[in-house]
């Protein structure tokens, strides 16, 4: 079972900045989950909130603000922590470790993602990061959209707690995954986890930083452990062990 860095560490940093990602580097984390979106002069931005009024305490709508002007959010402060600011895709790949598994998480909630998972492929593939890269997504259309530009890049369906669960895990899954299903932890169960593992597909839970919990879920059978403290969850799974 792999520990992925929810946003980075973002416990003891602000989420999805540079910051974060390198305290995750720090931690001994296997990996990051991070969110990345389109922003309004077309750069692929990596950031969780549409509006940035949680993370800047500013009104502003990340797919319609140019990055020259995101660079001005604190994203760090109002969160507890030192000053830090957005940071574009290209600029997290860069300062990842060659070891680090990195999910991408497709962020579009509408019919229109912007040219998001198209420039994604673009990306990864222009980098020669798909061994080391699962795209997510909780929109089925930006995976379709990700399949059709990159169909070797390996995708996995985010199931969204809120919504029914039949129609995404044995309809949506199947038809838009093609390395993983990432589910809430509370939904696993280990027939769900089996029943995945059978049809090929690994296991993805979010987001856990209880040691108890992890041990549960590892003896499921999932692959990868997405948490907001990997040290912290490393060390209680090696005192549980």
């Amino acid at each position: 079972m792999l520990l992925l860095a929810h946003r980075g560490a973002s416990a003891d940093a602000p989420e999805n900045t540079l910051d974060a990602f390198a305290e995750a580097v720090k931690q001994g984390a296997d990996g990051v989950e991070l969110d990345a979106m389109v922003c309004g002069s077309g750069e692929v931005v990596v950031c969780h909130d549409e509006r940035l009024d949680r993370l800047a305490r500013l009104p502003w709508e990340v797919r319609t603000t140019p990055y020259w002007k995101l660079q001005r959010a604190d994203v760090g402060s109002p969160l507890g922590f030192a000053p830090a600011r957005i940071p574009l895709l290209e600029e997290v790949l860069d300062a990842l470790p060659a070891h680090f598994l990195i999910n991408i998480e497709l962020k579009c909630d509408h019919f229109d993602d912007g040219g998001l998972a198209v420039k994604v492929a673009e990306l990864v593939t222009r980098r020669g990061l798909a061994e080391r890269v699962v795209v997510s997504s909780f929109n089925p259309l930006c995976l379709f959209r990700l399949a059709a530009a990159a169909p070797t890049l390996r995708r996995g369906f985010l199931i969204d707690p809120d919504k029914p669960w039949g129609p995404q895990a044995y309809v949506l899954t199947p038809l838009v995954s093609s390395h993983s299903v990432h589910p809430f932890h509370e939904a696993c169960t280990p027939e769900r986890v089996t029943d995945w593992n059978t049809a090929g597909l690994r296991v993805a839970v979010w987001t856990v930083d209880s040691p108890e919990r992890a041990r549960e879920l590892e003896a499921m059978g999932i692959s990868y452990l997405i948490t907001n403290r990997p040290r912290a969850l490393r060390e209680g799974l090696r005192r549980a062990a």
